[in-house]
């Protein structure tokens, strides 16, 4: 069935309407969607490097506004909607531990699931579950997600087709190498 997904999402990059498609994906993906939004930028981008800030923006935007509707899920539907999804992505049981730690935790959390391969879904929907101040879920998931589409478009924008292998595999890991190097930096000044 997730291999059905991918298909139809990939098959969307040629579509007359492919930025509204993104613009639904990138929505849906920040609540209950498993595809990320970059299985479509990538091939559009490459396509039409010139349309790359575009498609990013269109990226970015319909994202941080999917995240409100699963913070939304978290705070007024978690029962109903919310715990389903995070069970699905076999996350249900850490809830009561995660829960406790989460909103000490809530700017690190959200910006980390923003740009990593973390699903974004999860941080979304805990962070209303968790009254995380929608203030601070929102900024960080602005800045979280500008992160990751624009890097993902400056590269493609810069390198094009070259740059594709490492971002489809690689990426994920160089943005979770540079949270460790930024929560590191933190810890360091505070201890000295």
């Amino acid at each position: 069935m997730l291999r059905s997904i991918y298909d139809w999402t990939l098959n969307k990059v040629d579509h007359p309407q492919a930025l509204w498609v993104l613009a639904f994906v990138s929505f849906i993906e920040s609540s209950v969607f498993p595809i990320p939004p970059d299985v479509l930028m990538i091939p559009m981008i490459i396509a039409r490097p010139s349309r790359a800030w575009l498609i990013a923006g269109v990226a970015l935007i319909a994202s941080v506004l999917g995240g409100m509707l699963g913070y939304a899920i978290g705070a007024f539907a978690f029962e109903a909607i919310g715990q389903p999804v995070l069970e699905m992505w076999g996350k249900a049981d850490a809830m009561a531990s995660f829960n406790s730690r989460f909103n000490d935790l809530g700017f690190w959390a959200v910006l980390t699931a923003g740009v990593t391969p973390f699903p974004y879904k999860v941080i979304t929907i805990m962070s209303g579950w968790t009254a995380m101040p929608l203030g601070t879920f929102v900024v960080t998931s602005i800045l979280a997600r500008g992160l990751r589409f624009f890097i993902v478009a400056f590269l493609l924008w810069k390198f094009g087709e070259p740059i594709r292998d490492f971002i489809e595999k690689r990426l994920g890991l160089m943005f979770i190498l540079f949270i460790a190097l930024l929560v590191g930096g933190f810890a360091m000044l505070k201890f000295l």
